[in-house]
Protein backbone atom coordinates (compact mmCIF):
# COMPACT_ATOMS: atom_id res chain seq x y z
CA UNK A 1 0.00 0.00 0.00
CA UNK A 2 1.26 3.41 -0.75
CA UNK A 3 0.90 5.96 2.38
CA UNK A 4 0.44 9.65 1.53
CA UNK A 5 0.70 13.02 4.18
CA UNK A 6 -2.87 13.06 3.30
CA UNK A 7 -3.70 9.91 5.16
CA UNK A 8 -4.44 9.70 8.56
CA UNK A 9 -2.45 9.59 11.48
CA UNK A 10 -3.30 5.62 12.55
CA UNK A 11 -3.32 4.63 8.49
CA UNK A 12 -0.07 5.91 7.94
CA UNK A 13 1.61 4.21 11.68
CA UNK A 14 0.60 1.09 10.44
CA UNK A 15 1.76 0.94 6.84
CA UNK A 16 4.51 3.68 6.14
CA UNK A 17 7.66 1.60 5.12
CA UNK A 18 5.72 -1.70 6.08
CA UNK A 19 5.39 -3.40 2.26
CA UNK A 20 4.69 -6.71 2.09
CA UNK A 21 7.62 -9.07 1.68
CA UNK A 22 7.53 -9.51 -2.26
CA UNK A 23 8.57 -13.04 -2.57
CA UNK A 24 5.99 -14.82 0.02
CA UNK A 25 3.47 -12.43 0.82
CA UNK A 26 4.54 -11.75 4.42
CA UNK A 27 1.76 -8.67 5.39
CA UNK A 28 4.97 -8.01 8.28
CA UNK A 29 8.48 -7.34 6.90
CA UNK A 30 11.01 -9.63 7.48
CA UNK A 31 13.57 -8.61 10.35
CA UNK A 32 16.99 -8.29 8.55
CA UNK A 33 19.60 -9.51 10.79
CA UNK A 34 22.55 -9.72 7.93
CA UNK A 35 25.67 -7.29 8.90
CA UNK A 36 26.71 -7.75 4.97
CA UNK A 37 25.04 -8.12 1.74
CA UNK A 38 26.36 -9.34 -1.51
CA UNK A 39 27.63 -7.13 -4.27
CA UNK A 40 27.10 -7.74 -8.23
CA UNK A 41 30.65 -7.14 -8.89
CA UNK A 42 32.84 -4.71 -7.04
CA UNK A 43 30.38 -1.85 -6.33
CA UNK A 44 27.47 -3.42 -7.92
CA UNK A 45 24.92 -3.01 -4.72
CA UNK A 46 21.78 -4.15 -4.65
CA UNK A 47 19.10 -1.08 -3.72
CA UNK A 48 21.90 0.73 -2.02
CA UNK A 49 22.76 -2.19 0.73
CA UNK A 50 26.30 -2.46 1.68
CA UNK A 51 26.97 -2.92 5.36
CA UNK A 52 24.70 -3.07 8.41
CA UNK A 53 25.95 0.24 10.14
CA UNK A 54 25.49 2.10 7.25
CA UNK A 55 21.90 0.63 5.82
CA UNK A 56 19.69 -1.99 6.59
CA UNK A 57 15.90 -2.52 5.93
CA UNK A 58 14.69 -3.11 8.85
CA UNK A 59 15.87 0.31 10.05
CA UNK A 60 15.45 1.89 6.49
CA UNK A 61 11.30 1.09 7.27
CA UNK A 62 11.17 2.42 10.71
CA UNK A 63 12.81 5.49 9.65
CA UNK A 64 10.13 5.94 6.75
CA UNK A 65 7.59 5.22 9.40
CA UNK A 66 9.34 7.96 11.72
CA UNK A 67 9.06 10.46 8.98
CA UNK A 68 5.58 9.87 7.66
CA UNK A 69 4.57 10.79 11.27
CA UNK A 70 6.33 13.30 12.37
CA UNK A 71 5.66 15.02 8.88
CA UNK A 72 9.38 14.91 8.08
CA UNK A 73 11.36 14.11 5.10
CA UNK A 74 14.09 12.24 6.53
CA UNK A 75 14.45 10.50 9.77
CA UNK A 76 17.52 8.60 11.31
CA UNK A 77 16.94 5.74 13.83
CA UNK A 78 19.82 5.67 16.78
CA UNK A 79 20.40 3.22 19.60
CA UNK A 80 19.32 5.67 22.38
CA UNK A 81 18.09 8.98 22.77
CA UNK A 82 20.75 10.32 23.79
CA UNK A 83 23.12 8.85 20.96
CA UNK A 84 20.63 10.41 18.68
CA UNK A 85 21.51 13.89 20.18
CA UNK A 86 24.68 13.78 20.57
CA UNK A 87 24.74 12.52 16.76
CA UNK A 88 22.45 15.77 16.15
CA UNK A 89 24.76 18.01 17.71
CA UNK A 90 28.05 17.14 16.34
CA UNK A 91 26.62 16.92 12.77
CA UNK A 92 25.76 20.06 12.89
CA UNK A 93 27.35 21.85 15.68
CA UNK A 94 31.18 23.08 15.91
CA UNK A 95 33.29 24.02 19.07
CA UNK A 96 32.50 27.69 19.83
CA UNK A 97 28.53 27.00 19.45
CA UNK A 98 25.73 27.62 21.77
CA UNK A 99 23.02 26.08 22.56
CA UNK A 100 20.11 28.00 24.22
CA UNK A 101 18.06 25.12 26.16
CA UNK A 102 15.08 24.74 29.10
CA UNK A 103 16.21 25.02 32.56
CA UNK A 104 13.86 21.74 32.92
CA UNK A 105 15.33 19.88 30.31
CA UNK A 106 16.15 16.13 31.11
CA UNK A 107 19.14 15.38 33.38
CA UNK A 108 20.76 13.46 30.64
CA UNK A 109 20.55 15.80 27.72
CA UNK A 110 22.11 18.61 30.02
CA UNK A 111 24.94 16.05 31.15
CA UNK A 112 25.24 15.30 27.38
CA UNK A 113 25.09 19.22 26.36
CA UNK A 114 27.38 20.30 29.60
CA UNK A 115 29.69 17.96 30.65
CA UNK A 116 30.19 15.41 27.47
CA UNK A 117 30.14 18.13 24.86
CA UNK A 118 30.93 20.84 27.02
CA UNK A 119 34.69 19.68 26.99
CA UNK A 120 33.90 19.67 23.06
CA UNK A 121 34.09 23.58 23.02
CA UNK A 122 29.95 23.42 23.06
CA UNK A 123 28.62 26.39 24.79
CA UNK A 124 24.87 26.28 26.92
CA UNK A 125 22.69 28.51 28.49
CA UNK A 126 19.44 27.51 30.63
CA UNK A 127 16.67 29.53 30.39
CA UNK A 128 12.79 29.40 31.52
CA UNK A 129 11.19 29.17 28.20
CA UNK A 130 7.96 30.25 29.07
CA UNK A 131 10.02 33.72 29.03
CA UNK A 132 10.64 34.31 25.42
CA UNK A 133 12.74 37.96 25.98
CA UNK A 134 14.93 36.24 28.26
CA UNK A 135 15.42 33.75 25.34
CA UNK A 136 15.79 36.29 23.14
CA UNK A 137 18.73 38.19 25.36
CA UNK A 138 19.94 34.54 25.70
CA UNK A 139 20.43 33.61 21.94
CA UNK A 140 21.54 37.29 21.12
CA UNK A 141 24.49 36.54 23.90
CA UNK A 142 25.94 33.60 22.38
CA UNK A 143 26.83 32.14 18.80
CA UNK A 144 23.78 30.03 19.41
CA UNK A 145 23.22 27.47 17.15
CA UNK A 146 20.56 25.82 18.89
CA UNK A 147 17.46 26.61 20.86
CA UNK A 148 16.50 23.64 22.32
CA UNK A 149 13.15 22.63 24.24
CA UNK A 150 11.14 20.49 25.38
CA UNK A 151 7.65 20.30 25.83
CA UNK A 152 5.87 18.96 27.95
CA UNK A 153 8.92 19.43 29.77
CA UNK A 154 10.71 16.95 32.25
CA UNK A 155 9.38 16.61 34.68
CA UNK A 156 7.93 19.70 35.77
CA UNK A 157 5.43 19.68 32.61
CA UNK A 158 5.94 23.01 31.34
CA UNK A 159 4.24 24.00 27.54
CA UNK A 160 6.19 25.88 25.83
CA UNK A 161 5.18 28.35 22.40
CA UNK A 162 6.98 26.36 19.75
CA UNK A 163 6.17 29.01 16.81
CA UNK A 164 7.57 31.86 18.63
CA UNK A 165 10.46 30.35 19.61
CA UNK A 166 10.94 29.36 15.97
CA UNK A 167 10.75 32.92 15.48
CA UNK A 168 13.59 33.62 17.75
CA UNK A 169 15.63 30.92 16.98
CA UNK A 170 15.29 31.58 12.75
CA UNK A 171 15.88 35.45 13.59
CA UNK A 172 18.94 34.94 15.33
CA UNK A 173 20.06 32.56 12.31
CA UNK A 174 19.51 29.37 14.97
CA UNK A 175 17.93 26.36 15.01
CA UNK A 176 14.98 25.20 16.85
CA UNK A 177 15.18 21.60 18.44
CA UNK A 178 11.66 20.15 19.83
CA UNK A 179 12.38 16.88 22.34
CA UNK A 180 8.63 15.60 21.31
CA UNK A 181 9.15 12.21 23.79
CA UNK A 182 6.74 13.26 26.25
CA UNK A 183 4.02 14.47 23.69
CA UNK A 184 4.70 12.05 20.53
CA UNK A 185 3.95 12.68 17.40
CA UNK A 186 0.13 11.64 17.78
CA UNK A 187 -0.14 14.75 19.88
CA UNK A 188 2.27 16.87 18.77
CA UNK A 189 4.11 17.73 15.22
CA UNK A 190 6.40 20.14 15.63
CA UNK A 191 8.09 20.69 12.35
CA UNK A 192 4.24 21.53 11.21
CA UNK A 193 4.93 24.42 14.05
CA UNK A 194 8.26 26.04 12.95
CA UNK A 195 10.77 23.41 14.17
CA UNK A 196 13.80 22.88 11.99
CA UNK A 197 14.61 19.14 13.90
CA UNK A 198 12.67 16.95 16.57
CA UNK A 199 14.57 14.33 19.04
CA UNK A 200 13.03 11.47 20.71
CA UNK A 201 13.89 8.61 23.13
CA UNK A 202 11.88 6.01 21.02
CA UNK A 203 12.46 3.96 24.44
CA UNK A 204 9.29 5.71 25.39
CA UNK A 205 6.00 6.49 23.77
CA UNK A 206 6.96 5.14 20.25
CA UNK A 207 8.29 2.36 21.61
CA UNK A 208 6.04 1.77 24.11
CA UNK A 209 6.31 -1.43 25.64
CA UNK A 210 9.34 -1.12 27.72
CA UNK A 211 11.38 -3.73 25.63
CA UNK A 212 13.73 -1.72 23.38
CA UNK A 213 15.81 1.49 23.94
CA UNK A 214 16.34 3.77 20.90
CA UNK A 215 16.45 7.27 20.26
CA UNK A 216 15.61 9.17 16.58
CA UNK A 217 15.92 12.51 15.04
CA UNK A 218 13.44 13.89 12.20
CA UNK A 219 14.11 17.05 9.96
CA UNK A 220 12.83 18.16 6.56
CA UNK A 221 15.41 19.82 5.06
CA UNK A 222 18.07 17.81 2.99
CA UNK A 223 21.12 19.45 3.75
CA UNK A 224 20.56 19.73 7.57
CA UNK A 225 19.41 15.35 7.01
CA UNK A 226 22.72 14.72 4.67
CA UNK A 227 24.83 15.78 7.81
CA UNK A 228 23.26 13.92 10.04
CA UNK A 229 22.88 10.92 8.02
CA UNK A 230 26.61 11.08 8.02
CA UNK A 231 27.68 11.17 11.34
CA UNK A 232 24.91 8.51 11.82
CA UNK A 233 27.06 6.27 9.14
CA UNK A 234 30.24 7.45 10.22
CA UNK A 235 29.87 7.49 14.22
CA UNK A 236 27.51 4.76 13.91
CA UNK A 237 25.09 4.49 16.79
CA UNK A 238 22.70 2.91 14.94
CA UNK A 239 19.46 0.50 16.33
CA UNK A 240 19.91 -3.12 15.60
CA UNK A 241 17.48 -4.81 13.47
CA UNK A 242 16.03 -6.28 16.45
CA UNK A 243 15.84 -3.08 18.33
CA UNK A 244 14.21 -1.24 14.87
CA UNK A 245 11.45 -3.79 14.53
CA UNK A 246 10.05 -3.71 18.32
CA UNK A 247 10.13 -0.08 17.70
CA UNK A 248 8.06 0.02 14.34
CA UNK A 249 5.97 -2.97 15.99
CA UNK A 250 5.13 -0.19 18.87
CA UNK A 251 4.71 2.65 16.66
CA UNK A 252 1.95 0.92 14.65
CA UNK A 253 -0.08 1.51 17.68
CA UNK A 254 0.88 4.73 18.94
CA UNK A 255 -2.58 6.43 18.34
CA UNK A 256 -4.44 3.78 20.52
CA UNK A 257 -2.53 4.02 22.76
CA UNK A 258 -1.42 7.87 23.41
CA UNK A 259 -5.66 7.98 23.32
CA UNK A 260 -5.55 5.65 26.35
CA UNK A 261 -2.70 7.45 28.12
CA UNK A 262 -4.14 10.45 27.52
CA UNK A 263 -7.72 9.91 29.00
CA UNK A 264 -5.91 8.47 32.50
CA UNK A 265 -3.79 11.06 32.83
CA UNK A 266 -6.43 13.58 32.73
CA UNK A 267 -8.23 11.12 35.06
CA UNK A 268 -5.39 10.56 37.50
CA UNK A 269 -4.66 14.07 37.30
CA UNK A 270 -8.14 15.51 38.54
CA UNK A 271 -8.06 12.98 41.17
CA UNK A 272 -4.94 14.41 42.61
CA UNK A 273 -5.98 18.02 42.61
CA UNK A 274 -8.92 16.76 45.14
CA UNK A 275 -6.48 15.37 47.96
CA UNK A 276 -5.82 17.29 51.10
CA UNK A 277 -2.16 16.16 51.13
CA UNK A 278 -1.00 17.52 47.32
CA UNK A 279 0.62 21.12 47.10
CA UNK A 280 0.82 21.17 43.30
CA UNK A 281 -0.35 19.08 40.45
CA UNK A 282 1.70 19.41 37.16
CA UNK A 283 -0.66 17.90 34.16
CA UNK A 284 -1.35 20.45 30.92
CA UNK A 285 -4.78 19.15 31.00
CA UNK A 286 -5.81 21.02 33.95
CA UNK A 287 -7.50 24.52 33.36
CA UNK A 288 -5.46 26.10 36.27
CA UNK A 289 -2.56 24.85 34.03
CA UNK A 290 -0.45 27.84 33.42
CA UNK A 291 -0.37 26.35 29.85
CA UNK A 292 -3.31 24.86 29.52
CA UNK A 293 -4.49 27.61 26.40
CA UNK A 294 -1.41 27.11 24.17
CA UNK A 295 -1.35 22.68 24.82
CA UNK A 296 -5.08 22.99 23.62
CA UNK A 297 -3.29 24.62 20.57
CA UNK A 298 -0.44 23.32 19.54
CA UNK A 299 -1.40 19.16 21.25
CA UNK A 300 -4.08 17.31 20.25
CA UNK A 301 -4.61 15.87 23.97
CA UNK A 302 -2.59 15.98 26.76
CA UNK A 303 -0.17 12.67 26.82
CA UNK A 304 -0.14 10.39 29.62
CA UNK A 305 2.47 12.25 32.01
CA UNK A 306 1.24 13.69 35.34
CA UNK A 307 3.67 15.16 38.28
CA UNK A 308 2.43 15.67 41.43
CA UNK A 309 4.18 17.81 44.08
CA UNK A 310 3.41 17.02 47.90
CA UNK A 311 2.51 19.46 51.10
CA UNK A 312 4.59 16.85 53.17
CA UNK A 313 8.04 17.76 51.18
CA UNK A 314 10.37 14.75 50.48
CA UNK A 315 9.08 12.58 52.77
CA UNK A 316 5.70 12.35 51.79
CA UNK A 317 6.75 12.13 47.96
CA UNK A 318 9.18 9.06 49.36
CA UNK A 319 6.48 7.14 51.15
CA UNK A 320 3.80 7.11 48.04
CA UNK A 321 7.18 6.44 45.52
CA UNK A 322 7.45 3.55 47.76
CA UNK A 323 3.79 2.26 48.52
CA UNK A 324 2.10 1.50 44.98
CA UNK A 325 2.06 -1.87 43.32
CA UNK A 326 0.18 -1.18 40.22
CA UNK A 327 2.26 1.82 39.19
CA UNK A 328 5.74 0.15 39.22
CA UNK A 329 8.50 2.03 41.06
CA UNK A 330 11.22 2.35 37.75
CA UNK A 331 12.97 4.58 35.59
CA UNK A 332 11.69 5.62 32.29
CA UNK A 333 8.26 6.44 30.81
CA UNK A 334 5.80 5.83 27.94
CA UNK A 335 5.08 1.92 28.34
CA UNK A 336 1.76 0.44 28.39
CA UNK A 337 2.44 -0.79 32.14
CA UNK A 338 2.32 2.69 34.40
CA UNK A 339 5.14 3.45 36.06
CA UNK A 340 6.10 5.88 38.97
CA UNK A 341 9.47 8.21 39.62
CA UNK A 342 11.16 10.19 42.02
CA UNK A 343 13.47 12.47 39.90
CA UNK A 344 15.32 13.97 41.91
CA UNK A 345 17.21 10.77 42.84
CA UNK A 346 16.57 8.93 39.96
CA UNK A 347 15.83 10.76 36.38
CA UNK A 348 16.95 13.65 37.29
CA UNK A 349 19.85 13.00 39.68
CA UNK A 350 22.67 14.45 37.53
CA UNK A 351 21.17 17.84 37.71
CA UNK A 352 20.63 18.07 41.53
CA UNK A 353 22.52 21.39 42.69
CA UNK A 354 22.00 23.40 39.63
CA UNK A 355 19.43 25.41 38.30
CA UNK A 356 17.73 22.37 36.71
CA UNK A 357 17.55 20.76 40.11
CA UNK A 358 14.26 18.70 40.34
CA UNK A 359 11.47 19.52 43.65
CA UNK A 360 12.53 17.27 46.29
CA UNK A 361 8.77 16.86 46.94
CA UNK A 362 7.23 15.63 43.73
CA UNK A 363 7.46 12.64 42.47
CA UNK A 364 6.59 11.86 37.99
CA UNK A 365 3.52 9.85 37.06
CA UNK A 366 3.50 7.66 33.48
CA UNK A 367 0.07 6.82 33.49
CA UNK A 368 -0.19 3.34 31.44
CA UNK A 369 -3.03 1.94 29.51
CA UNK A 370 -4.48 -0.48 32.45
CA UNK A 371 -7.72 0.23 34.24
CA UNK A 372 -8.07 3.96 35.11
CA UNK A 373 -10.01 2.71 38.24
CA UNK A 374 -7.51 0.52 39.29
CA UNK A 375 -4.70 3.31 39.00
CA UNK A 376 -6.84 5.35 41.44
CA UNK A 377 -7.28 2.83 43.74
CA UNK A 378 -3.32 2.06 43.74
CA UNK A 379 -2.47 5.57 44.51
CA UNK A 380 -5.64 6.14 46.86
CA UNK A 381 -4.18 3.19 49.04
CA UNK A 382 -0.14 4.47 48.43
CA UNK A 383 -2.07 8.01 50.51
CA UNK A 384 -3.25 5.90 53.52
CA UNK A 385 0.73 5.62 54.48
CA UNK A 386 1.24 9.45 54.61
CA UNK A 387 1.03 10.43 57.70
Amino acid sequence: MSVSENQGFNTRAVHAGQAFEPRTGAVVPPVHFSSTYAQDGIGGLRDGYEYGRGTNPTRDALQEQLAALEGGTHAYSFSSGLAAEDSLIRALTRPGDHIVLGNDAYGGTYRLISRVLGEWGIGNTPVDMADLDAVRTAVAANKTRFVWVETPSNPLMKITDIEALATIAHDAGALLVVDNTFASPYLQTPLALGADVVVHSTTKYIGGHSDVVGGAVVVNDAELAEKIGFVQFAVGAVSGPMDAFLTTRGLKTLGVRMDRHSDNGQAVAEWLLERPEVEAVLYPGLPSHPGHELAKKQMKKFGGMVSVQFKGGEAAARTVAENTSVFTLAESLGGIESLMNYPSEMTHASVKGTELAVPVNLIRLSCGIEDVEDLIADLEQAFTFLK
